[in-house]
C-alpha cells in the first residue's frame, strides 16, 4: 500500500484526506491551519513539518490548494515537494489551477524522477465528504493506473482525460457549465418570483423536464432556504472562470457567456459576498429586481 502525503486541508481537502484514512492508507498531512492538522492527526494521520517533509516519507503526494501560485510554491518553493520527493514518486495535484501551470510544474519535477498528474475534482463539500467526487485526470496512463485506487477512495467517477493539463481543461469546462447553469437558474427563478408565482412550485414543475439538472437539484433547495453557506465559494469560482478566460484567450476561443457571469460574480465579490456559496449568484438578480426567491413561508 502506498504511503500518501496530503497537503491542503481546507473545505475540500479535509474530508478527502479523511476518506483516505478510512480506506486504510498511511497518511502524513500538512497545512498552515493547525486546527485542521490536529483534526486529521486525531483521526490517525501523522503531521509533516513542511511540503518537503511530507514528500520525504511518501510515495504519493497529493495537494488540494486554492490556485496556481499556491501549488507552485508548495511544489517548487522553499522546502517544497521537489526537495523531499524520491525518484519514482507520483505527485497528484487535485487543485483547480491553470492548465499551463500544471505543465510547467510537471516539467520541473520530471528531472527529479517525480511524475505529476493533474486531477481536479467536482462535486463540492457534500461529495468530498461522501467520497463521491468526480475526478478529471491528466497525465501518463501508467501513473494513473498506479494511483487509480487512491483516487477511487475519494471519488465515484475517476476518468483519465489525456496528457498533463487535460484534467484542468476538463475542470474549466465543468466550471463554465456549472456557473452558467446557476446564473440561468437565478435569472429564471427571479422572473417567476417577480411575476407572483411560487418559485418552489416552479422548481418542482420543471425539475423532471429538460431544464432539470444536478446543479438545479443541488442549489435550488439552498436558495429557497436563503442558505448561502459555502460548499464552493463565489471567489473560488471567479478564480476558475478567470483561468478559463485566460486559457481561451491563448487559444482564440470566444467566452461571451462566461464573461457575463464573471462580471456578475465580481459585482457580488465587491459587495462582500465573495465567500458565499456560488449558488448565491442569484443575489445579483434579486438585488436588481427587488425580490427574494425563497419558500413562501420565508418571504
Amino acid at each position: 500500500m502506498e504511503n500518501i502525503g496530503f497537503i491542503g486541508l481546507g473545505i475540500m481537502g479535509r474530508p478527502m484526506a479523511k476518506n483516505l484514512l478510512k480506506a486504510g492508507y498511511p497518511l502524513v498531512v500538512h497545512d498552515l491551519n493547525q486546527d485542521a492538522v490536529k483534526e486529521l492527526v486525531n483521526s490517525g494521520a501523522r503531521e509533516g513539518n513542511s511540503p518537503a517533509d511530507v514528500a520525504t516519507g511518501s510515495s504519493v503526494i497529493i495537494t488540494m490548494l486554492p490556485n496556481s501560485p499556491d501549488v507552485r510554491e508548495v511544489a517548487l518553493g522553499e522546502n517544497g515537494i521537489i526537495y523531499g520527493a524520491r525518484s519514482g514518486s507520483v505527485f497528484i495535484d487535485m487543485s483547480s489551477i491553470a492548465p499551463l501551470a500544471s505543465k510547467e510544474i510537471s516539467e520541473k519535477l520530471l528531472p527529479k524522477g517525480v511524475v505529476m498528474l493533474d486531477a481536479p475534482v467536482s462535486g463540492g463539500e457534500p461529495k468530498a465528504i461522501g467520497g463521491t467526487l468526480a475526478i478529471m485526470v491528466g497525465g501518463p496512463e501508467d501513473a494513473f493506473n498506479r494511483v487509480s485506487d487512491i483516487l477511487g477512495a475519494m471519488g465515484s467517477s475517476v476518468k483519465l482525460v489525456g496528457e498533463i493539463g487535460s484534467g484542468n481543461i476538463a475542470k474549466l469546462a465543468n466550471q463554465i457549465i456549472v456557473a452558467l447553469n446557476i446564473a440561468a437558474l437565478g435569472e429564471a427563478m427571479v422572473l417567476a418570483t417577480k411575476a407572483g408565482v411560487d418559485p418552489e412550485n416552479v422548481y418542482q414543475a420543471i425539475r423532471g423536464g429538460l431544464a432539470g439538472s444536478t446543479v438545479m437539484d443541488a442549489k435550488m433547495p439552498m436558495i429557497l432556504d436563503g442558505n448561502f453557506k459555502p460548499g464552493f465559494r463565489i471567489e473560488l469560482h471567479i478564480k476558475d472562470l478567470m483561468n478559463a478566460v485566460d486559457t481561451a484567450n491563448e487559444l482564440g476561443v470566444p467566452m461571451t457567456l462566461t464573461g457575463e457571469v464573471l462580471k456578475m460574480m465580481s459585482v457580488l465579490q465587491a459587495d462582500g459576498r465573495g465567500r458565499d456559496d456560488h449558488g448565491g449568484i442569484i443575489q445579483f438578480y434579486e438585488s436588481l429586481s427587488g425580490v427574494k426567491v425563497r419558500k413562501s413561508s420565508s418571504r
